[in-house]
């Protein structure tokens, strides 16, 4: 009787990795159509309109896409090649590194989110909620205003003021160990008390301009991104991503809970730590281009979980294709929405998550505990 019960589980458990394996295939595909449509969007309006069509054949321009000149002036910086056209011009130089720029943020944020809900085991949990963002925000805003010559290192500066913030989440949340009301509440009290530094600089700066570009940096938009901004964030989204890839069997075994991780040999802390790590570079990354956009990171995991399960590994990749289907058609439409006026994309990501969350809290009663 025991093998057949044992037979039945593994057929069914074989089953439901096809079935996971299925939907992430959907995930996959879905999130590369609407990124693909977005482009098309994203790169066709503006000051020099381009038919779909056109878009098509720029976006896709051989020229361009096979010179290796190109893209060494492109990711290393450099001078545009005097053969560019005003089309190539405008399309590759000014409209797909904002693109460019979505898909790096949104990836960071997703997997960002994911990691930090399975290191709490909250569903609650991201960088947002948890005061990282915040956190990062600070630095990177005193940055931009009174240090700008540091503006190359800004990943690395925002992650250390993101891992500061998590440290003091940490401590404030500890007693006796944690659980994920006390983190979220630590969370906000820690992203509150940042925040207020954050608005109290505005008072010392005298420069109109400085003041305009940070409320935008404060509120999350992609508007006026280039390459530099792709090369800023991209090795810091590889190496991010690649760690984040290589410890999902360490994060399958904290789902199980503490007991359970201790008792198979894992020294948790650590490993919580040095995962929250990745996760805050990846934030980190994010928010040195785009600022503060907020539920991304809350929103995506929850999506893709739903779809997938709570493998780590297919909730990861998930996360990497959804995070910047889902930023950069929130980018178009901050873009086309009042035009000729463009809204920060964090303003759209705040309009889709709130309902999306607030639809989540009615539906699950035990929402709080992955």
């Amino acid at each position: 009787m025991s093998k057949v019960t044992d037979a039945v589980g593994a057929v069914r458990a074989e089953w439901r990795d096809r079935y996971a394996d299925s939907m992430l295939a959907l995930v996959i595909v879905g999130s590369l159509a609407v990124l693909l449509g977005a482009t098309l969007l994203q790169v066709s309006f503006g000051a020099y309109p381009l038919t779909l069509s056109e878009a098509w054949g720029a976006v896709f321009d051989s020229a361009v896409v096979f010179d290796a000149d190109v893209w060494r002036a492109f990711l290393l910086g450099g001078d545009i090649p005097e053969w560019f056209t005003q089309r190539q011009f405008v399309v590759w130089n000014i409209r797909l590194p904002r693109v460019l720029v979505g898909v790096l943020v949104g990836a960071n944020l997703a997997v960002s989110g994911a990691i930090f809900q399975v290191v709490t085991r909250n569903e609650l949990a991201s960088p947002y909620v948890l005061g990282i963002s915040d956190g990062a925000g600070l630095v990177v805003l005193v940055t931009l205003t009174f240090l700008s010559g540091l503006l190359p290192l800004m990943p690395v500066l925002a992650a250390v003021g993101g891992a500061i913030a998590f440290l003091l989440v940490y401590l404030i949340a500890w007693k006796n160990g944690t659980s994920p009301v006390r983190l979220v509440l630590a969370g906000v009290v820690v992203g509150t008390v940042f925040g207020s530094v954050q608005r109290a600089m505005f008072f010392f700066i005298n420069d109109l301009g400085v003041v305009m570009s940070a409320q935008a940096w404060l509120s999350g938009s992609l508007l006026g991104t280039d390459w530099a901004q792709v090369r800023i964030a991209l090795p810091f989204t590889i190496v991010a991503l690649g760690l984040a890839l290589a410890v999902t069997k360490e994060l399958d075994v904290l789902l199980l809970g503490e007991e359970t991780a201790q008792s198979l040999g894992m020294p948790v802390e650590k490993v919580r730590f040095a995962v929250a790590g990745i996760a805050i570079l990846s934030t980190a990354a994010a928010i040195a281009v785009a600022g503060l956009v907020g539920f991304v990171g809350l929103i995506v995991p929850h999506m893709v979980r739903n779809l997938v399960g709570s493998n780590s590994k297919r909730l990861l990749i998930g996360c990497a294709f959804l995070g910047p289907a889902l930023l950069v058609g929130a980018d178009v439409g901050a873009r086309l929405a009042l035009s000729p006026i463009q809204l920060p994309v964090g303003i759209i990501t705040g309009l889709v998550g709130g309902p999306y969350f607030l639809y989540l809290m009615r539906k699950k009663e035990d929402i709080g505990s992955v």
